[in-house]
Order: structure tokens, then C-alpha cells, then sequence
């Protein structure tokens, strides 16, 4: 991945992960991951430039930013919930060692008010919002795709003059159901305000990025590596497109108007109920069958095989677990 990367970057730098470690404020969030985000704070050790723009990995340039570079530190654009504050998804700043020095130890003397790196760098740069105007990046710099952050009818005014959209929350573009087949993404109605611009996430990636991956890198990708675009799904494809199903609603993104709709949900619990429960016999086979097929799993990120063994249960326990047997095997 790191040659990868190479081919297409000017520098690219191995840092340490630092972590804030600050479970109570990053509970107020319910967002315990972001204590690794005191990371960035790297970007200041790139003396090799007089000047840089920060931008976090969930945004998406949609026009030409070159005028960031004419502002000064610290610029960055207000966050949306608390507009006296800014948000540190994109920045203007100057690299040196020495505020990198300072800021780590600010850190550990003051600490973060939110746990991550947004309170600690509004805390550092804690003049921000009086000291200069020109500092203050218009919103179009750093736009929330989510729509409860986001005042939606400016939105809708505005969207052909947005230079970047942020998207921040727990939700992100490569979390979101993505139909390889048809080459749509199952878009949640909390995003339905910005289903183009988070198929253009897609398109970008599968015309830039998705081509550079190979099978023996780890993890996400390693896995989207499988993924071909305008085929019928391999068993892989199905593996991972199902695990991203699961992981949109375990973080609580439904898809409430399309596939996951009620009526959907009751159109299938119907199909359960009408069914006929199979004969003892014919059970009995499909599970022998079931033993002596291979499962595709998930492990750490990884599409695995690996052989499936069942041992078939009594026909006493399986009649009286038919019916729930047969419902969870189809919410699986």
C-alpha cells in the first residue's frame, strides 16, 4: 500500500498513532475513536514546507482550493454545532517543530475538552474567532454532508459554490452499501440531500483508486480489491457487500426508504410465515449438505475460506425450532 501511495503522493511519512486516551469527554460524543485523532498533530513536524492545508480523510474536494494557500495560521472554517468554534477537518497552517512541541505539551498540561483533536487545536488557537477575520474560512471550506448538522435548504441554495464537503459523524462514504452490479449506492435518508455527491465518492473511486488495489493487501483493501463493477457477484463480493450491510445497521444507518423499508421487512416476514416448513428427511439431507460446504467468512477485514461443520440436531429439537430457525437464517 505504501508504494501505492508513493505513485501518487510527493511525500509520504510513517507516524507514531497518538491517542488522547480521554474516555469521559470522548463519551459526551459517543465517539470513542476519535482519541487517535490527536495523530494529525504530525503534520506539524513537515518542516519541509512553508505552508500546508490540512485536510481530514473523510472530505471530498469538489472545487479547486489553491487560495487556501493565501491564508495564514491558523485558518479553518466554523464547525457547524458551535460556530465559535472551528472545525479541524480542514485548516491552514505553518509546519515547525517548535508549535508542534508547544501544542503536544499544552496537550498533556490542559488536556482536550472533547477528547480529540477539535477540542485540543480550539483550545491552542483559542483566539480564533476574535483575533482576525481573515482567519475565519467561509463554510463552503468544510460543508457536513449530515443532514442533522447541516441547514438543508442553504444547502440546496449553495451546493454549486461547496469547494469541500466534510463528511463528518460516524457514517462515512465507504461505510455506505454499495451495489457493485448496478454500481449504486444505497444512500441513507439522512444523506438523501447529498446521494450525488456521495455517488461521486464511488465513481471516484472505482475510476481512480480501485484499479491500484491488489488481493495480498490487508483489510478493507484487500477486500474492496475483489470487488468488479457491472458483474454478477462472485461469492466474495456477496461476503463483504453483506458484512457492510450488517456494519450500516449496527451503527444505526437504515435504509428506511429503500431496501430496509417496512414494507420490505413485512413483505418478508410474510414469505416466512407462508412457507412450509421442510420434512424431517429433506432437512436432515440439507444439513448433511451444509456440512460439506465451504462458508466465505470475514476475519480482521480479510475474505477467508473456510469449511462450514454442523452437527444436525435431534428431529425432536429441530421441529420445535423450525420456525425461528427459518426466520433468522433469512435476517442473516
Amino acid at each position: 500500500m505504501r508504494a501505492k501511495l508513493k505513485d501518487v503522493y510527493n511525500v509520504v511519512q510513517e507516524v507514531n498513532v497518538m491517542d488522547s486516551q480521554d474516555s469521559a469527554n470522548l463519551a459526551l460524543l459517543s465517539r470513542p475513536e476519535l482519541g487517535v485523532t490527536f495523530t494529525k498533530l504530525h503534520c506539524w513536524r513537515l518542516v519541509q514546507f512553508e505552508k500546508c492545508v490540512f485536510l481530514d480523510a473523510d472530505t471530498l474536494i469538489l472545487q479547486n482550493c489553491d487560495e487556501l494557500f493565501e491564508r495564514e495560521e491558523f485558518s479553518a472554517a466554523p464547525d457547524v454545532s458551535w460556530p465559535d468554534c472551528f472545525n479541524s477537518g480542514v485548516f491552514v497552517y505553518k509546519p515547525s517543530q517548535a508549535t508542534f512541541d508547544k501544542i503536544v505539551e499544552f496537550a498533556v498540561k490542559y488536556g482536550s475538552f472533547d477528547g480529540g483533536d477539535q477540542g485540543l487545536l480550539n483550545q491552542y488557537f483559542a483566539d480564533w474567532a476574535t483575533s482576525d477575520i481573515r482567519k475565519r474560512l467561509p463554510f463552503l471550506y468544510n460543508v457536513t454532508a449530515y443532514a442533522s448538522y447541516c441547514y438543508l435548504p442553504a444547502f440546496k441554495q449553495f451546493r454549486d459554490k461547496i469547494k469541500i464537503l466534510h463528511f463528518a459523524g460516524k457514517m462515512k462514504p465507504w461505510l455506505i452499501h454499495f451495489n457493485s452490479q448496478s454500481r449504486v449506492a444505497s444512500v441513507p435518508s439522512d444523506y438523501s440531500h447529498a446521494n450525488d455527491l456521495i455517488q461521486l465518492w464511488w465513481n471516484i473511486f472505482f475510476d481512480h483508486v480501485h484499479g491500484q488495489l491488489t488481493t495480498n493487501m490487508v483489510g478493507l483493501a484487500g477486500a474492496l480489491s475483489q470487488l468488479r463493477l457491472g458483474e454478477q457477484r462472485t461469492p466474495e463480493q456477496e461476503a463483504y457487500e453483506h458484512m457492510m450491510r450488517r456494519q450500516c445497521w449496527e451503527s444505526g444507518q437504515v435504509d428506511y426508504m429503500g431496501r430496509d423499508s417496512f414494507e420490505n421487512i413485512w413483505k418478508r416476514i410474510q414469505q416466512t410465515m407462508d412457507s412450509k416448513p421442510q420434512a424431517p428427511a429433506a432437512a436432515a439431507a440439507e444439513d448433511e449438505k451444509k456440512a460439506s460446504t465451504n462458508l466465505i467468512i470475514l476475519k480482521n477485514g480479510d475474505l477467508v475460506w473456510q469449511p462450514h461443520q454442523t452437527q444436525a440436531p435431534s428431529n425432536a429439537a429441530r421441529q420445535r425450532k423450525t420456525t425461528k430457525q427459518r426466520i433468522s437464517h433469512r435476517f442473516k
